[in-house]
């Protein structure tokens, strides 16, 4: 049964950082390309980043180029998302995926 649980989200101020975690099992997650996707209140899905099983590789939207970074441990099956200069804009409900499911997501607001 797969399992993807993201955590970590909060209130934080503009211009803060935030580090989000996400707990996986059931696959194994070393071989799988993992995503992180984000959904504003009353916008659409956004794709937010994407992390490389197989090579390495990560890729960004261009919203959160050089702000935010996503790693992997595969010791821990576990995902990651550091977040850098929060804006309000960035407030959303943060999502991991794999390519056939997501799981719950963490609220992040980015407020004053």
């Amino acid at each position: 049964d797969v399992q993807l649980q993201a955590s970590g989200g909060g209130l934080v101020q503009p211009g803060g950082s935030l580090t989000l975690s996400c707990a996986t099992s059931g696959f194994t997650f070393r071989s799988y390309d993992m995503h992180w996707a984000r959904q504003a209140p009353g916008k659409g899905p956004e794709w937010v980043s994407t992390s490389h099983g197989d090579s390495g590789r990560t890729s960004y939207a261009d919203s959160v180029k050089g702000r935010f970074t996503i790693f992997r441990d595969n010791a821990k099956n576990t995902l990651y998302l550091k977040m850098n200069s929060l804006y309000v804009e960035d407030t959303a409900v943060y999502y991991c995926a794999k390519w056939d499911g997501l799981g719950q997501g963490t609220l992040v607001t980015v407020s004053s």
